[in-house]
């Protein structure tokens, strides 16, 4: 057993019986590297990573591999998903080098933390090869490996900044950045024409409001196309709910089977305001059956999220494969099925098109239900609860199988996503069952998550919160409890944000570049400062904070806030390459636009009238209100007794108050 036995990490944990000398990242580590004049290796991975798993297996539990290593190199493996500020510096030294990234992430580095070297998956003899000529190369030619260090050093923090002198900004360019993001779309399957194939759940937020806005049918098509495909793919689960990370192929038909709480908490979101704008039964059933998913899989009895489940599982003859959990044989299926199995396999082509590896299927519908129910001669709502049946049948089948491995950590920042979809799929849907799940994972995260000192913790783990939170927990906290205050109209979670986003801009904010740094000042300085810009999967904890600030601006008359947003926004946009990298800032770009609307709703009908918008898709609207006077300066004076009363808003200019729902209403779409 190495040092790693002592850590509480799943990933890490995973490699603690390793024959490598394996290390954490801590002081005691670090300062060893510079003691004995040793290299770094620093190797990142999670623990729903498929292939930093197979090179675990077919490398660091090498003996040769392992001595080599043991001997020559200071060896720390991370968890990328408790250190996300080292995986990222590491990952822009390793993109600076190779031109791509990815998992395994491998770094050799100078004693001192600077990098020299990197990649991601490696076969033995190659890994050997290269460390052995690594260490050579130090041991004759240190000089190089110095000068090579510091030039990439540069590189790594210059990269992402930007600079502008922009004033106000460009709306044209958001029809720019759309016709070139356009030329990408996929219109049979939807996403985009690539494998594999992400989700990305913030480009389709903003294109959904963006097409909704603009009136753009042939945008809202595009994206409900997408939805659609996603949802009839392998890559969501039918049987019981949940998506998986993302797509090999370019239907959305095999998996990379691992499911992150990160995914399923923003499609939540994703599906629910889809919901809200097109009523689309199909989505409906996503939000159920995800939200069932991950309160069966991940809830904890602390009312927490876990983490992942990984990809692999354990087979009959206890193999770990990726996938063994969720596919199918068509012998197992005909079992099963029975009579049935024919119509079966025309609705879950059980087919060429279904068809994965090794007599696998997994399941993928090629069209609707209606289309499907014609052959067969039956009715859609016959099929409808066919199809129900058979997922039960299917579901307590495959719960008999050997589950795939739990990632048990809680992270932050990604519980504050499942609370946000939480709370939009209430929104959507109406089921108070959801909002009492986000409300209890809302009191967690304040009596777990938030320390008396004022600030977050980024991980919890045996009744125990550890590393100090990054940006990313702050800005998605912020957002939750946002949507959870326009749900709830109670105002402690408005002051709650506006505690924690003061924390940010003392701890975080970085008044010479105009950004909010990734790591508190308070912490262990890194190799670079990061600043988190471009919007991936999950969107930049950057332009998460610039709508925080825009919002919390506007509820607290607070032109500080909206002063710093303002100028986040106008620094990025104009320096946006690629529109799909930069989505979430374009979203908070419109925030700036004649698009963005504030209503407050005062009177005794608040409720009543809250829950009438909220299930309606208003992208660009802020709401506010209260059954009774309030403090909140966006409400100050506009309480009137016995009467329920709106106050639509623009650009802090306000029409006169309006009693009529119906009328308030079409001053919300004009």
């Amino acid at each position: 057993m190495n040092e790693l036995q002592f850590e509480t990490s799943p990933y890490l944990l995973q490699h603690a019986q390793n024959p490598v000398h394996w290390k954490a990242w801590n002081e005691k580590s670090l300062h060893e590297a510079k003691d004995r004049n040793k290299l770094l290796l620093i190797s990142i991975g999670y623990s729903a990573c498929h292939w930093c798993h197979v090179m675990e297996h077919e490398t660091f539990e090498n003996e040769s591999a392992a001595i080599i290593m043991n001997e020559f190199f200071i060896n720390i493996k991370v968890d990328r998903e408790e250190r996300p500020d080292i995986d990222a510096i590491y990952m822009k030294a390793v993109q600076l080098m190779t031109g791509r990234g990815g998992w395994p992430l491998n770094v050799v580095c100078l004693p001192d933390g600077r990098p020299i070297w990197g990649g991601t998956y490696f076969r033995k003899n190659d890994w050997i090869n290269t460390l052995e000529q690594l260490q050579e190369l130090y041991l004759t030619q240190p000089s190089k490996m110095i000068e090579y260090a510091e030039k990439l050093h540069e590189g790594i923090e210059s990269l992402g900044l930007t600079s502008t002198k922009s004033i106000e900004i460009d709306f044209s360019l958001l029809d720019d950045f759309l016709e070139k993001w356009s030329k990408s779309f996929d219109w049979e399957f939807g996403g985009y024409q690539r494998a594999p194939k992400f989700m990305m759940p913030t480009n389709y937020q903003f294109l959904l409001q963006y097409g909704h806005l603009t009136k753009n049918e042939k945008l809202l098509e595009y994206v409900d196309l997408t939805l659609t495909k996603m949802a009839f793919g392998g890559i969501f689960d039918v049987v019981d709910g949940g998506f998986s990370r993302y797509s090999v192929d370019t239907k959305w038909h095999v998996p990379h089977f691992e499911k992150m709480a990160y995914d399923n908490g923003q499609l939540l979101s994703l599906y629910a305001n889809a919901f809200k704008l097109s009523k689309n039964e199909l989505y409906k059933e996503v939000i159920v059956k995800t939200i069932s998913f991950i309160e069966k899989e991940w809830l904890t009895d602390e009312n927490a999220f876990f983490s992942a489940l990984d990809a692999d599982s354990l087979t009959n003859e206890n193999h770990l494969e990726e996938g063994a959990f969720y596919v199918w044989t068509k012998n197992e299926l005909q079992t099963i099925l029975k009579d049935e199995f024919e119509l079966f396999a025309s609705v879950f082509s059980i087919n060429d098109f279904g068809f994965w590896e090794k007599e696998h299927y997994v399941l993928i519908q090629r069209e609707n239900l209606q289309y499907l129910s014609h052959p067969f001669q039956i009715s859609e709502e016959e099929l409808k609860i066919k199809k129900r049946n058979w997922e039960k049948l299917l579901y307590t089948e495959r719960e008999k199988r050997k589950k795939p491995r739990l990632d048990d950590k809680i992270i932050t920042s990604w519980n504050a996503m499942i609370l946000k979809g939480l709370v939009e799929s209430y929104k959507a849907l109406q089921q108070n069952h959801f909002l009492d799940l986000a409300l209890k994972n809302a009191h967690f995260i304040v009596s777990k998550l938030w320390d008396e000192n004022g600030n977050l913790w980024h991980t919890y783990k045996n009744k125990k919160a550890s590393i100090n939170g990054f940006l990313d927990d702050y800005a998605f906290v912020i957002d939750a409890f946002i949507a959870l205050y326009e749900t709830t109209l109670n105002e402690k979670w408005l002051k709650n944000c506006k505690n924690l986003t003061d924390y940010c801009l003392d701890h975080f904010y970085d008044e010479q570049k105009g950004l909010f740094r990734f790591t508190s000042n308070l912490d262990n300085a890194l190799i670079a400062n990061h600043y988190e810009i471009e919007d991936n999967v999950i969107p930049s904890s950057n332009s998460i904070m610039a709508t925080n600030l825009f919002k919390l601006g506007i509820y607290f008359e607070n032109e500080h806030y909206e002063s710093i947003s303002k100028k986040m926004v106008i620094q990025i946009i104009p320096s946006i390459d690629y529109p799909s990298a930069f989505s979430n800032w374009l979203i908070a770009a419109l925030h700036f636009s004649p698009y963005q609307k504030e209503l407050g709703i005062c009177g005794p009908k608040v409720f009543e009238h809250l829950n009438k918008i909220n299930q309606s898709y208003f992208p660009s609207l802020l709401l506010a209100g209260s059954e009774k006077e309030s403090d909140l300066a966006f409400l100050k004076n506009r309480y009137k007794q016995g009467e329920t009363l709106f106050y639509v808003c623009q650009n802090k200019m306000c029409l006169a108050p309006k009693n009529n729902f119906n009328e308030m209403h079409k001053d919300l779409i004009d």
